[in-house]
């Protein structure tokens, strides 16, 4: 699973943050490591240099083998909140369309 960390000129895109959320996104969905071949991270902050509560926005998308991708957007006080809002929430999205696809087969 490749994981590619976008981020807005707002945000400071240092290796290390992304190694980080990086190493934290593959763990929350090792159990859907053979489906996914892709995870695009998208993070943003909307209000610039001012602070405000809720305005990191992090955009998920997961490209998932022979299927269309799955996006989810989380918003949070911090980055680390707006994206693990985000995983839990592709999370969720995930069980609910691969385990759609296990009763269809």
């Amino acid at each position: 699973m490749k994981i590619q960390f976008n981020t807005d000129n707002n945000i400071e895109g240092s290796q290390r943050i992304s190694d980080y959320f990086s190493t934290l996104i593959a763990k929350k969905l090792s159990r859907f490591e053979t489906q996914i071949t892709r995870v695009e991270v998208f993070l943003s902050d909307q209000d610039g240099s001012k602070s405000g509560l809720d305005d990191k926005k992090c955009t998920l998308e997961v490209r998932l083998k022979s299927l269309q991708p799955i996006a989810v957007t989380n918003q949070g006080s911090t980055n680390e909140d707006a994206i693990k809002g985000a995983v839990d929430k592709i999370k969720t999205a995930l069980d609910t369309t691969l385990g759609r696809l296990k009763e269809y087969k």
